[in-house]
């Protein structure tokens, strides 16, 4: 028997038999329905895993050649459900019918099944992926935000229920729910990935991005969804690694926990031989703050126009002050605030070549995961990544007192997202 948890299981599927993989969903199957029920990770499919013996039994059929099988051969990928997926409903975490929705599948979702992975879902998202929640849990405590609006996603990742899952970030959806569910989170350089089918909240800020367990996992994934990918540009001299600390307005909303524990762990990499080195940044980033959110509320009135005018009754208050704010923005405004992204990218960029710093470090969250289902967390630590458009990878970085996860917020070079993920590897292992 196969077991999810088996860091050798790409290669066990690579070589194994159907009977073998039958084997592995009958006893996935167990554990999905005991977790899901509990933590509500995926939205409710009747017949789920009938449907994954059957799609099994396609794909080695396919593929019964073992040294022929594609690199993701067997592995199952949840997916955010504000991406479209042929024969899955979409509804967007919303009550609109889910007719006005249908288009083509994500091109993300497509690549993944072409390098042999198998959908096992769709996971529960925030309304439109903003803030309204949805059903899902911490897995660490069911009492606390899981974060979203990658809510599901992070979640499937982490009770083990899937190796992959599909997630998008538009302030802080990938990273965030990553650093609360305690799972690795990459969140690709802007347009590296894809965003055809799936449904839009910012078009300008919109991210498609990867959850996995570890930093390798979400590198298969990402080398078979980002544009031009690479693997020649990840090499990275271990020996001189220089992480730069954001300092000023911006680590400023950290909360006394998250700062203990964020310097605990620059101090553990620095004790590795990683040179950690403060720089003082973003001292406007209040205005970054005040002109990211112009742009969300703008190009979310503009993506729910009509659909707003029929449906308004029935979306989540949340979302409706949102799109009424975005209604009042003119266009000189939003075309104003969308040329900050490339001059905010410029000022960092331009900061680590004059520092000579290989990525930015900073905390994936404020802190742990907060109490309450109310609210989703603050994404405040990854604004400025997500606007800039600066590649991102979240990593596990330890636990509170309460067995909560920390996160740790890696942010590369423009387009350099191999780079990066040379970059975190070595990190991860430093932290293991």
């Amino acid at each position: 028997m196969m077991d999810i948890d088996n860091e050798h299981q790409v290669d066990q599927f690579a070589k194994g038999s159907l009977n073998d993989y039958l084997d592995y969903l009958s006893h996935l199957e167990n554990e999905f329905n005991e977790k899901d029920k509990k933590f509500v990770a995926f939205v409710s499919e009747d017949g789920r895993f009938e449907r994954l013996r059957n799609e099994a039994q396609v794909l080695f059929e396919n593929y019964p050649d073992p040294q022929k099988r594609p690199s993701m051969f067997g592995l199952l990928v949840g997916v955010k459900d504000i991406f479209h997926v042929s024969e899955h409903e979409t509804r967007a975490g919303s009550q609109l019918p889910q007719e006005v929705f249908q288009v083509e599948e994500a091109e993300s979702v497509r690549l993944l099944k072409e390098a042999g992975a198998l959908i096992i879902g769709k996971t529960v998202t925030t309304e439109f992926a903003y803030f309204a929640p949805g059903a899902t849990r911490n897995p660490h405590n069911v009492y606390h935000t899981p974060g979203g609006s990658s809510s599901g996603s992070a979640a499937a990742v982490s009770l083990d229920l899937c190796h992959i899952s599909l997630g998008t970030q538009t302030i802080g959806s990938i990273t965030r729910p990553a650093s609360f569910c305690g799972v690795t989170g990459y969140k690709p350089s802007y347009d590296r990935i894809s965003r055809f089918g799936v449904i839009p909240l910012s078009n300008s800020l919109d991210h498609v991005g990867v959850f996995a367990k570890d930093v390798s996992l979400t590198l298969l994934a990402a080398s078979n969804l980002v544009n031009s990918w690479n693997s020649t540009n990840a090499k990275l001299n271990k020996g001189s690694l220089t992480l730069g600390i954001p300092e000023g307005p911006y680590l400023s909303k950290v909360t006394d926990e998250g700062r203990v524990q964020f310097l605990a762990t620059c101090n553990r990499l620095a004790e590795s031989g990683v040179k950690v080195k403060p720089i003082n940044v973003m001292n406007d980033f209040d205005t970054i703050v005040e002109t990211h959110n112009l742009i969300v509320a703008a190009e979310v009135a503009n993506v729910h126009k009509e659909w707003f005018k029929l449906y308004q009754s029935i979306y989540h208050e949340k979302t409706v002050d949102l799109i009424l704010r975005g209604q009042a923005i003119s266009s000189d405004e939003l075309h104003v605030a969308r040329q900050s992204r490339l001059l905010l990218r410029e000022k960092l960029q331009k900061a680590m070549c004059l520092q000579q710093i290989d990525a930015w470090v900073s905390p994936g969250a404020p802190g742990v995961a907060p109490k309450g289902l109310a609210s989703t967390g603050d994404p405040i630590m990854n604004l400025p990544w997500t606007h800039s458009g600066l590649p991102t990878l979240a990593i596990p970085s330890g636990n509170n007192e309460e067995n909560l996860p920390f996160g740790l917020q890696l942010a590369g070079r423009f387009e350099e997202d191999e780079m990066l993920y040379g970059i975190a590897m070595e990190i991860e292992r430093l932290l293991a």
